[in-house]
């Protein structure tokens, strides 16, 4: 079945829902798990973080593999390398150890799908505003994580926390069908005889130093990493937020705190693709400024609400999702455009390393400070939780506006 070039754009927005469909299970389990093994706030924050180390470690190699093969082989291996870890999470698990090491093959799986699947559009697509597909995929995410919180949510209520890791990974082994039945392998591969990855191709140093020297391109990469880690860490500790929130208020809701944490993920979509069309009129970079202190801000007040009205916490929440998917888009599409043509595959690979980098750093920074100010028995706790995590944010626009990013121009493409 052949498409034309903007067709693969709803595939491969299918295909990255399924795949993320294993994101958030032990965000939605995570309570539980810290109950029955016992682990500390630390601990249950880094086994969140180990799954961003998993695509910290293979996010390079799958980005110096598109560079020689088409980027649909390696999509389909990292879907099922998602799927494994999953099913391990599920049936193998059992204590602090064993679910770091399925929680990264886990992320490991989620690096040869999310960045190969842009190079999969980007390679495809030859006609239109290619930052408006980036901009759909990348407000995808939220999609996908949102049905994760979802779907996980209904499975531990009714079956228990191994059958959320068992069934959703269907969610990667799904994602790796349809790309590989429905994306035609291009029509000239790149690489022809054996594929010979070296150690400088997993990480080319020197194209990664001629993109931090390149200050424009430099300031979407760090801007990225601390969008990350505000980001990863709100969605590794929000459900037990929320669980906090029902025990201080004592009022019913509406929705569970799973449900109530996937609900509020969408919002996130139409901002990252909204967000993205302001900043093409206002400036990327100035957007982006506005952004992530109207995040910071949000983040602090919602922590803050503890104990009021669920209406209050929902709002905030919301205003809190808004704000930080508000730049995710342009951040990436901002890298993309930006980078210079020769090195752009390792610039996308080092942004997408550095980006889960503060992936891997934001859950653990939340659980340590938890733990440091109380546990999360008190309201203390989290104000110093989303606090450590929200002024990442504010010391990147600080220190970029005093540098002059915020006035470079980018160049545009078709």
């Amino acid at each position: 079945m052949r498409f034309k070039s903007t067709g693969y754009t709803p595939l491969m927005l299918m295909a990255q829902t399924c795949a993320l469909l294993g994101f958030a299970c032990y965000a939605v389990v995570l309570t539980a798990l810290q109950d029955e093994w016992q682990l500390s706030n630390l601990q249950s924050g880094l086994i969140a973080s180990a799954f961003f180390f998993g695509y910290m470690l293979m996010v390079p190699l799958a980005t110096a593999l598109t560079d020689r093969v088409d980027a649909k082989k390696v999509y389909i291996f990292g879907g099922l390398s998602a799927t494994f870890g999953l099913l391990g999470m599920g049936l193998l698990a059992h204590n602090f150890w064993t679910a770091l090491i399925f929680m990264a093959l886990n992320g490991a799986g989620l690096a040869g799908t999310y960045m190969p699947g842009l190079k999969i559009l980007s390679d495809r697509i030859q006609s239109g505003e290619l930052t408006r597909h980036i901009a759909f995929y990348t407000a995808f995410f939220g999609i996908g994580t949102g049905f994760s919180y979802l779907c996980s949510g209904w499975i531990l209520s009714e079956l228990g926390w191994r059958y959320v890791f068992g069934l959703i990974a269907m969610g990667p082994f799904t994602a790796s069908l349809i790309v590989l039945f429905f994306i035609p392998k291009l029509d000239h591969e790149k690489w022809h005889g054996p594929i010979q990855i070296r150690l400088r191709d997993i990480f080319p140093l020197d194209k990664w130093r001629l993109v931090l020297q390149d200050k424009t391109a430099s300031g979407f990469i760090f801007g990225y990493t601390v969008h990350s880690i505000e980001l990863f860490a709100s969605r590794s500790w929000i459900v037990a937020f929320f669980g906090f929130c029902a025990i201080v208020s004592g009022e019913p809701f509406l929705l569970t705190a799973t449900t109530l944490a996937g609900v509020i993920n969408f919002f996130g979509v139409p901002s990252s693709i909204l967000g993205n069309e302001i900043a093409l009129r206002v400036g990327r970079q100035k957007w982006i400024c506005f952004v992530m202190i109207a995040s910071a801000i949000f983040g602090v007040a919602l922590a803050m609400s503890t104990g009021q009205s669920w209406w209050l916490v929902v709002t905030l929440a919301i205003g809190h999702t808004l704000f930080i998917m508000a730049d995710s888009a342009t951040l990436t599409a901002g890298l993309v455009i930006s980078a210079q043509e020769n090195i752009k595959g390792a610039a996308m690979g080092l942004h997408s390393l550095m980006g889960f980098g503060g992936g891997l750093l934001g859950p653990a920074i939340f659980g340590f400070v938890l733990d440091l100010t109380g546990s999360r028995a008190t309201q203390i706790s989290w104000v110093w939780a989303y606090a450590a995590v929200v002024i990442w944010g504010v010391v990147f626009v600080f220190y970029e506006r005093r540098n002059g990013w915020v006035n470079k121009t980018l160049k545009r493409n078709p």
